[in-house]
């Protein structure tokens, strides 16, 4: 269980802060930021190493948590860093705060899913976890999320097939080895 919440915290920390925005701002992510995104989720379906696949991964969350928007950015990062070892749990009124604020920010969505999944409330983060995708269907850290949810509550043929959805997108990641069946990421030429 220690390594499902090691998990946990390391595919969902990710973005939001507190309120000082009006109520229902629209999040559209730049044209720059869109046209990044698209190459990098390319490069890291074919990534062919662990560390390269690491990199890729890295400047996609980097987009994801630092958006465009300075005052959207500024409250991710107060949320991100408030967390501090409690992770986002304890900081689930500003990160409410953001979703309301802000229901077009995927990221929002995906930091309470896993405030929710830290706290126990599996189904809520189950919600989020699939607005997330609504919001940003390539989401590998919602949909890895979603997979050691499941895991938790014992639904392993729905967990699997949930990793196996994240797994197309990003071959590398860490929760694979929960299911020994996937073995190794294949190798791509």
């Amino acid at each position: 269980m220690q390594m499902l919440a090691r998990m946990a915290l390391s595919v969902f920390l990710v973005a939001a802060l507190p309120s000082s925005v009006a109520l229902g701002q629209t999040f559209t992510p730049s044209a720059t930021q869109s046209a990044e995104l698209d190459a990098l989720f390319s490069r890291l379906s074919a990534s062919t190493t662990e560390p390269e696949a690491r990199q890729i991964a890295d400047r996609i969350w980097r987009i994801w948590t630092r958006p465009d928007d300075p005052v959207l950015a500024a409250r991710v990062d107060e949320i991100i860093k408030g967390g501090g070892f409690a992770g986002p749990a304890s900081q689930l009124p500003l990160i409410d705060a953001l979703i309301e604020d802000y229901p077009d920010y995927p990221e929002g969505w995906n930091l309470r899913a896993t405030a929710h999944f830290m706290r126990g409330a599996y189904d809520d983060a189950l919600a989020d976890v699939a607005r997330t995708l609504a919001l940003e269907p390539r989401h590998f850290g919602a949909m890895a999320g979603r997979a050691l949810i499941l895991h938790t509550q014992g639904k392993y043929d729905q967990a699997l097939e949930s990793i196996k959805q994240a797994l197309d997108i990003h071959p590398w990641l860490p929760e694979r080895s929960l299911f020994p069946e996937l073995g190794k990421p294949p190798m791509r030429s």
